[in-house]
């Protein structure tokens, strides 16, 4: 049930330089990342604010009301035709289970359609801390089509899931 005052659905747009420090705080409040991941998730977000043309990346996010709940990126594959990654994608932990991350992942797929997108790849971990990850994945349409043993370290491995938006 949504807390009092929140509208049922997400609204979600293009990321602006002002929502970066409400992003950051979600992907330090994501237990699932670890500080280097964040690290990493910042560059790729400042890249995009500094170019959003000529980054390679998009960036959305989800706001109920004004404040912002999560947030993806994603963009297309290099050297590939209609191919596109889905990079990063968080929630809020208080806004978990409020389909919050349903509207972002098809708010980009639309995106992706709309740009000629045919097939979307999402990686991520094999970890235990990640199976909540993995289920969401499956319950969008997403089919895990290969891991990748011992990728991130020993015993964790990637897991690549694939979806088919157009043929």
């Amino acid at each position: 049930m949504l807390s009092k005052g929140y509208p049922a659905t997400p609204h979600v747009r293009f990321m602006t330089g002002q929502d970066r420090p409400s992003v950051v705080a979600i992907l330090e409040a994501t237990s699932e990342f670890n500080p280097v991941e964040v690290s990493v998730a910042v560059e790729i977000i400042d890249s995009y604010l500094s170019d959003p043309d000529g980054s390679g990346y998009n960036v959305l996010i989800a706001e109920l009301d004004s404040l912002i709940v999560g947030y993806v990126c994603y963009g297309p594959t290099p050297l590939t035709s209609g191919t596109w990654d889905m990079y990063w994608l968080a929630v809020s932990p208080e806004f978990k289970q409020r389909d919050v991350g349903s509207a972002l992942l098809k708010a980009a797929e639309s995106k992706i359609e709309a740009q000629g997108g045919r097939l979307i790849l999402i990686e991520t971990s094999s970890k235990p801390e990640y199976e909540i990850t993995r289920r969401f994945h499956l319950s969008q349409g997403y089919a895990e089509i290969g891991r990748i043993p011992d990728f991130y370290a020993s015993g964790d491995d990637k897991v690549i899931y694939r979806k088919v938006i157009r043929t």
